[in-house]
């Protein structure tokens, strides 16, 4: 199968229930046709993608200090 590529929907200023809604919907359909082996791999990517964005935050933090 495969991954949809849709775009992520408007979230408001003050993240409401309905953005939620709306993110557990584009979620659903971006993955519902996708094979497990497609979903292990958007999970892990977005893991690793959020460990170097975290780490890089650190290490700006540790040189600011």
């Amino acid at each position: 199968m495969m991954i949809r590529d849709i775009p992520k929907p408007e979230i408001s200023p003050n993240f409401t229930i309905d953005d939620i809604h709306k993110l557990r919907e584009w979620n659903y359909e971006t993955l519902k046709d996708a094979t497990v082996e497609e979903q292990v791999s958007y999970y892990r990517d977005g893991a690793r993608r959020f460990d170097e964005r975290m780490a890089a935050l650190q290490a700006a933090r540790l040189h600011s200090a």
